[in-house]
């Protein structure tokens, strides 16, 4: 043999070798003993359609962990009505942790919380436009009392005046939170010259103003950042100078304005157990965290479990991947990857969500996403059959909850309660 011909011999088996050794393993595994209860339950009295599933057994461990921090913190909590936007999923936690208090950020549902919550305290989480005040005012009906239990988030003297004309035009005393902001930079008071105007125009009109408190939202303590930004104590201990800073000051200038039982209200599911040694909040707020969708697997949460879940059925398993105009050529694709010999269409798809059982599961670049049948490939070791649930997690819970209709509330693996969430009128 020819020396050169020897060379790329070689060449050609080391190539070969190189290629085996980056080709990827086989990730799939079948559902595990959680899953597969879940996929005969719902096969069997499910909806048969992409369902939102919320496991009642993780909640109440979730539930748990926030009811411990309470109990050492000494502070109250309010829930965050956005991020879990199912009556009978707020009601349900508000009566385990013993909370009244709600956060609510949109109208419509802010009208649903005043009717389906007549005794509840509720804040603003943002500032709304002073129209949908007024559409607030209008359509409520029932004992709520907004004059008593609802409190406005306020930003700028330019948004308290629109409320203050809205307050004089209605005839009844608005309360006033001020937003704060303590670092995040999303807008808000940030200095005390700021503040001044705020306070002073409440102050002046007592009869359609009342000061009600502060929010400071601070999720950044939580989440993470490079060290080089500075720890979770550095932040914690700059957010509530901050807040310190405003307190002060009005409790100095504007003392007639002060009084016990002020609104304080502070962080949110990433950053809420940075505050259990600081006293000058009142009260944390926490939503997202009690499901735990997978944006918020941080160290902060890491004694929150998952406790929520998109379950939808298998409607075709078509073989290995092929992809239009390759056609028979992308038998490349599952020969190179054991993982892409299965594809299955699901009902559904396109979610802020990732495929989580059958473990090895993924989505198709190549063939695209759809919102209507999303194809996932794995291998043959993951075991899915027609009408078999895929499970994926969403990544956040806020948009992904409204998407499904009724959650499926499940126990021990079957579904006890049915629950509708939030619509927008």
């Amino acid at each position: 043999m020819k020396r050169r011909s020897f060379v790329l011999a070689g060449l050609g088996a080391g190539g070969l070798l190189a290629a085996a050794w980056l080709r990827p393993g086989d990730r799939g595994q079948p559902h595990d003993a959680y899953f597969q209860a879940l996929n005969q339950e719902l096969k069997a009295r499910g909806p048969m359609r992409p369902a939102l599933v919320i496991d009642l057994d993780r909640l109440d461990h979730n539930i748990e962990v926030v009811r411990r921090f309470l109990a050492r913190s000494g502070k109250q909590l309010r829930l965050v009505e956005k991020s879990l936007p199912a009556p009978d999923l707020l009601r349900y936690i508000g009566e385990r942790i013993g909370t009244r208090r709600l956060m609510s950020f949109h109208q419509p549902f802010l009208n649903h919380d005043a009717r389906l919550f007549p005794e509840a305290d509720i804040l603003l989480g943002k500032p709304l436009p002073v129209r949908s005040a007024q559409l607030f005012y209008q359509r409520h009906r029932g004992p709520f009392d907004p004059a008593r239990q609802l409190q406005w988030l306020i930003d700028t003297p330019a948004r308290l005046q629109q409320y203050l004309a809205l307050g004089q035009g209605l005839g009844t005393r608005l309360r006033i939170n001020i937003e704060l902001d303590v670092g995040l930079h999303r807008g808000g008071v940030g200095d005390s010259q700021a503040l001044a105007p705020l306070l002073q125009l409440i102050a002046d009109h007592p009869q359609h103003l009342e000061f009600a408190g502060f929010m400071g939202y601070d999720p950044f303590v939580g989440m993470n950042l490079p060290e080089l930004l500075g720890t979770q104590d550095e932040l914690l201990a700059k957010v509530m100078a901050l807040y310190q800073r405003q307190v002060d000051f009005t409790r100095q200038r504007f003392p007639a304005l002060w009084r016990a039982g002020l609104t304080l209200n502070t962080a949110g599911s990433p950053s809420y157990r940075a505050h259990e040694r600081e006293s000058l909040s009142s009260e944390v707020a926490i939503g997202t965290g009690l499901l735990k969708p997978s944006h918020y697997d941080l160290p902060s949460l890491q004694e929150h479990v998952p406790a929520v879940y998109i379950a939808t059925p298998v409607l075709k398993h078509t073989g290995a991947l092929r992809i239009p105009a390759l056609d028979e050529q992308s038998r490349l694709l599952s020969w190179w990857d054991v993982n892409q010999r299965e594809t299955f269409f699901i009902y559904g798809g396109n979610w802020m969500a990732d495929p989580v059982s059958p473990a090895g599961l993924q989505l198709s670049g190549l063939y695209g996403r759809s919102s209507n049948q999303e194809l996932v490939n794995g291998s043959p070791a993951v075991g899915l059959a027609v009408d078999d649930q895929v499970f994926l997690r969403p990544t956040q819970s806020e948009a992904v909850l409204l998407q499904f209709g009724d959650l499926l509330a499940v126990r021990g693996g079957r579904i006890v309660e049915r629950w509708p969430v939030y619509r927008e009128s």
